[in-house]
């Protein structure tokens, strides 16, 4: 069992940056995958990035690529996405999700175990 808990989510301007962390209970943390998602306004859980549980492998949607960073620390239980140079789209609630590494890893909301409560971020222009 692994909870999650976001923080750092906030109002920033247009162009601005903000980190949001994951804290994460329970034994194990590097044999979980870790992801964020996200969901604006009026729209489903989009996908943004995954690290896999020892944080060799990232990947990203193509959305956040050279914008954004995911990271973790397994050391303190503890997951990151560095925003950058963010956009008014990119406005949403962010979510951290995290699975078992022998389940593999999806793009979509069904294939991630445990979720967060979710911290909201919105971009102004």
């Amino acid at each position: 069992q692994v909870q999650l808990v976001e923080s750092g989510g906030g109002l920033v301007q247009a162009g601005g940056s903000l980190r949001l962390s994951c804290a994460a209970s329970g034994r194990s943390f590097d044999s979980y995958f870790m992801a964020w998602f996200r969901q604006g306004p009026g729209k489903e859980h989009d996908f943004v990035a995954v690290i896999s549980g020892t944080g060799n492998r990232t990947d990203y949607a193509d959305s956040v690529k050279g914008r954004f960073t995911i990271s973790r620390d397994n050391a303190e239980n503890l997951g990151y996405l560095q925003m950058n140079s963010l956009k008014p789209e990119d406005t949403a609630v962010y979510y951290c999700a995290a699975t078992p590494t022998v389940y593999g890893y999806s793009k979509t909301v069904s294939g991630w175990v445990y979720w967060g409560q979710g911290t909201q971020v919105t971009v102004s222009s």
